[in-house]
């Protein structure tokens, strides 16, 4: 799997945060995290174990460094501002966000307090920060590039399924980010002359019930991120297998849990990268002088397995074209 790398914009000097420096080795920093999923039985085997060996690549040990106060809605994002507000009283030294939707809720909870972007999508648009080279308040952190994915997405998914002509997106319309997501993705669709059949779901049972509306009526399946969706729940991927539905992704996990194709990143590796920002804010930096990261490289992933099982004849073109093949 290739190393990530992220574009730094060019941003000032940073400025001291008034929390000085040299308290680092004097306190253990209090560090929240919000997140649209369920809670795992085992952190440390999933994307958000990630995080935690971030901190440990910046030299902290959680537990003689740090303290996390982990949050978790479960898909109920009506529980975010409450969970915001939680995190904001219990007076943590920096939240990560897990999504924009969360973002959006501790934003709204706290003006002075950290808060990192641990993946989202258009944070200019959303409104969370002014821009992606001056945040401008106090949120920065990581973003994904919609408009190229989506795209690209969809490159994939011609090259694979002939004569493609009618997708269906996979979208949770409690996201915040939807409007501009659907907007983005419609009007990449309209460019490459496919139409799109829109999937709401916001849960599990949701999601089973739009593949079986939608199974006769569409020849693939895009999935647009969001919590609900997220690994490790493989609700999307065995839903594709049993409908025979060719399917792409955004993050490289779903490819492992039995989706066709993912082209995007790791979340974990943007989780991992979120420690970055941890470890600036923790030597004086402003969240508002630290630019927000946005990856230059992408990894495409086929699970060769899937597509034989759909009984899909992947070009070698194609297949010579992935980072990694699962067979």
């Amino acid at each position: 799997m290739k190393r990530r790398e992220f574009i730094l914009l060019a941003g000032g000097a940073a400025a001291m945060w008034p929390l000085a420096a040299g308290a680092q080795q004097q306190r253990v920093w209090r560090i929240g995290f919000l997140s649209g999923k369920s809670e795992p039985s085992s952190l440390a085997t999933t994307v958000y174990g990630e995080f935690l060996n971030g901190m440990n690549d910046f030299g902290y040990i959680e537990g003689r460094d740090f303290t996390m106060e982990w949050r978790f809605v479960a898909g109920d994002f009506s529980r975010l501002p409450g969970m915001a507000a939680d995190l904001v009283a219990r007076q943590v030294d920096v939240i990560i966000a897990g999504f924009t939707g969360a973002a959006l809720a501790a934003k709204k909870a706290t003006a002075s307090i950290p808060i990192i972007l641990g993946y989202a999508a258009d944070p200019v648009g959303s409104g969370l920060v002014e821009s992606l080279a001056r945040p401008g308040g106090n949120v920065t952190g990581l973003a994904t590039y919609l408009p190229e994915l989506a795209s690209k997405q969809f490159e994939l998914l011609t090259a694979v399924v002939p004569k493609l002509s009618r997708v269906g997106i996979l979208m949770n319309p409690n996201n915040l980010a939807y409007v501009g997501m659907l907007k983005t993705t419609r009007g990449v669709a309209a460019a490459t002359g496919i139409e799109l059949a829109l999937l709401e779901a916001r849960s599990a049972d949701e999601t089973k019930h739009a593949f079986e509306n939608l199974e006769a009526q569409v020849e693939a399946v895009m999935v647009v991120p969001d919590p609900v969706y997220d690994p490790p729940r493989t609700v999307v991927a065995d839903l594709t297998l049993k409908h025979r539905l060719p399917s792409i992704h955004p993050y490289a996990e779903y490819t492992a849990l039995g989706g066709l194709m993912s082209y995007g990143d790791s979340l974990g590796k943007f989780y991992r990268r979120a420690a970055y920002f941890v470890d600036k804010i923790f030597k004086g930096a402003q969240p508002r002088e630290l630019p927000v990261e946005q990856p230059t490289t992408f990894e495409f992933v086929i699970n060769l397995r899937t597509a034989k099982a759909l009984g899909l004849d992947v070009p070698a073109t194609l297949l010579a074209r992935a980072d990694k093949v699962l067979e």
